[in-house]
């Protein structure tokens, strides 16, 4: 009879509460495409990714029916392309996106990730080819994702880098005007990357990955927050139970999927991500969850502490429910892909400084946010810089995905579609961050004996 019970829930989870694997994705090492003549190490890119991602959609898609389980992407992350496209004396690595865009195609996969450069520290000759590629790259592509590393907990914070970035997002963002500047929704800035992320746009396969492996990404924030509506005017204990509980269950079902899908690929089982990951479909938000837990309106006073907890117990649940865990892990709180988010912005509750603030305790960082296109990129820097500063110091990851939308201002809405929705404008302080972002050099590391 437990059994049954079980059957019956997860059957309720799936149809009603809009439980899903958001991705199967597969991390492919591009280390032996280098070549010195740049064609030959694009061919060789291209016949490696086809061959070991021949077959990843069909058996994503026979997973789905013997299961029923719905799996919304099948996706591929490559080593980041400046390490492997360096060895070449190309002087622009547009060619290489599109490669990398056009295997995507053969083989199916919605998105592809590493087009990327790692530069905490400082730039390779190929980190700069690759970082002034990145607007070109975004626009001409489809399926491209591209991700740039600028600070971590033992390096510190490059603000070359950092400022480097503010007229990439910008030169993104006018290049792909005439679709909303969804070049930049592609495009993430990290500190403390991690090598393992299933999730777009910054996924990588890192250098200390293996061969090929496959990484699954779990959704569920709709089946959290049915779970804490059964629980109204309970005590912290229960909400905090609850939410371990659900996120046991929801684990679960991705430890079965990734495990069948790395067994059919043939290829190791990397890791699960434990991120709730929502969608701006109603029933898919983080938000929502948040004003479950209280708070009248996503960006109320309280809403750190909600998101605080809601993440902590996520990670307890489901870490018991899986052999390998890692990725990002906790709660996504992107304002144009969560439908809650959404309204919390158009309502006047939520703005860009409260959600600087919910980065301090949540998975990544500033997401999917859309701001003026007049916003000078000495700005956009500044918002990096504060949002690494949050993750070096406190030792966990952070991101920004911004998008100064060409031609728009605060009253106005950008439309991305499909998963990557819509997103009211965003104001930022009008007062100017330049003398502090054209300064350049490092931040240097943080002390960690002296905590406080």
């Amino acid at each position: 009879m437990s059994k049954f019970n079980n059957i019956m829930e997860t059957i309720q989870m799936i149809e009603k509460e809009k439980l899903d694997i958001r991705t199967i994705t597969m991390g492919i090492s591009l280390l032996d495409c280098c070549d010195f003549d740049g064609k030959k190490s694009r061919e060789k890119i291209y016949d490696k990714i086809t061959s070991y991602a021949e077959n990843l959609v069909k058996i994503g898609e026979d997973i789905e029916t013997e299961y029923g389980i719905p799996i919304i992407n099948k996706r591929i992350s490559v080593t980041p392309i400046s390490l492997v496209a360096q060895t070449c004396c190309d002087k622009s690595y547009v060619a290489f996106a599109k490669t990398l865009d056009d295997a995507a195609k053969a083989v199916g996969v919605n998105f592809i990730g590493g087009f990327s450069a790692l530069v905490q520290k400082g730039y390779s000759k190929g980190d700069r080819i690759l970082i002034d590629s990145i607007p070109e790259a975004l626009t001409i592509t489809e399926r491209v994702c591209s991700s740039v590393n600028i600070g971590d907990t033992k390096s510190g914070i490059n603000m070359d880098a950092v400022r480097h970035m503010g007229k990439i997002i910008k030169d993104t963002a006018y290049l792909t005007r005439d679709k909303d500047s969804i070049g930049c929704a592609k495009f993430v800035v990290f500190a403390n990357a991690v090598e393992d992320n299933p999730f777009m746009a910054g996924a990588f396969h890192g250098v200390g990955e293996a061969e090929s492996i496959i990484n699954v990404g779990v959704s569920g924030p709709g089946v959290v927050k049915a779970a804490l509506e059964k629980v109204k005017g309970e005590s912290f204990d229960v909400v905090a139970e609850t939410i371990k509980r659900t996120a046991f269950k929801i684990t679960r079902v991705g430890q079965l999927v990734a495990k069948e899908a790395a067994k059919r690929l043939n290829v190791p089982f990397g890791i699960l991500d434990l991120s709730l990951a929502p969608t701006p479909a109603v029933g898919d938000s983080v938000a929502r969850i948040l004003e479950e837990i209280g708070i009248e309106s996503c960006g109320g006073h309280g809403t750190t502490a909600a998101l605080a907890l809601l993440n902590d117990a996520v990670k307890k649940g489901g870490i018991m429910a899986s052999s390998h865990v890692g990725g990002l892990s906790g709660a996504f709180i992107p304002v144009s892909e969560d439908e809650g988010m959404i309204n919390a912005v158009n309502c006047g509750s939520l703005n860009i400084e409260k959600l600087e603030a919910m980065t301090c305790v949540c998975s990544v960082g500033l997401d999917m946010i859309a701001i003026p296109g007049d916003t000078p990129d000495t700005t956009i820097s500044a918002i990096i810089a504060d949002e690494a500063a949050i993750g070096v110091i406190n030792h966990k990851t952070t991101a920004v995905r911004i998008i100064p939308v060409y031609g728009k201002d605060v009253g106005d809405t950008a439309e991305f579609g499909g998963l990557l929705g819509r997103a009211p404008i965003i104001p930022v302080s009008k007062f100017s961050s330049a003398d502090f972002v054209n300064r350049g050099g490092r931040i240097p590391a943080p002390v960690h004996s002296f905590k406080n």
